[in-house]
């Protein structure tokens, strides 16, 4: 890899929030951190659409959550990232099995809190 870009993608959103289209058409590998602050009793949802051709976006369940695995196990994707409490979780998009020209992260906001995005591509 050559080179990395950081992208702050959504700042301390308190409604629910779409991302622009963000280009990730020649990323070799997209990092994402969500984060929570501000919260007491609610939560965020963290989703994430990707496009080919910049028109028509499909919600990807090919998030690597960064979690633990034995040897035996298989790399964990999910489709979201529940946020309860102020903290930052970090995930990869599978760019393996998947490619993408855009993505765009949506932020859910169910009761209270501030939440935020930002990435990492590497080309």
């Amino acid at each position: 890899m050559e080179a990395s870009t950081s992208k702050s993608i959504l700042s301390s959103v308190v409604a629910t929030t779409t991302s622009e289209a963000i280009e990730v058409g020649n990323a070799e590998k997209i990092t994402l951190t969500f984060t929570a602050s501000a919260i007491s009793t609610g939560n965020g949802v963290f989703t994430v659409t990707g496009s080919i051709d910049g028109t028509n976006y499909v919600a990807l369940n090919t998030l690597i959550d960064n979690v633990t695995n034995t040897n035996a196990q298989n790399l964990t994707r999910v489709s979201s990232c529940t946020l309860s409490s102020n903290i930052s979780k970090i995930y990869a998009i599978d760019l393996e099995k998947f490619g993408y020209k855009f993505i765009k992260v949506t932020a859910t906001r169910t009761t209270d809190g501030a939440y935020s995005c930002s990435c990492l591509l590497e080309y």
